[in-house]
């Protein structure tokens, strides 16, 4: 499957010097690099999000917690995970 990228330049420099570097063999190798990351913290995002959910279904049918409450715990638990990857 042949796919055209069209990359601005400040990337395109980026992933030539990932080349020249000696640690990929080409472009590509760059990007499909990338894309596997990107698929990694979709994959943790998604399974975060439904452990939420899940905590937030838990939460209303035990009686535990408000959707307020759980809603409010949600944005902590995000928040903090924003600031650790920065």
């Amino acid at each position: 499957m042949g796919t055209n990228v069209h990359l601005t330049p400040e990337l395109e420099q980026f992933a030539q010097a990932c080349v020249r570097s000696g640690r990929f063999n080409s472009v590509s190798e760059v990007l499909r690099s990338g894309l596997r990351l990107l698929q990694d913290a979709e994959q943790r995002r998604t399974a975060f999000t439904k452990s939420l959910d899940e905590a937030r279904a838990e939460g209303l049918t035990a009686g535990l917690s408000s959707l307020e409450e759980v809603e409010a715990d949600a944005r902590s638990v995000i928040a903090a995970a924003r600031r650790r990857a920065r």
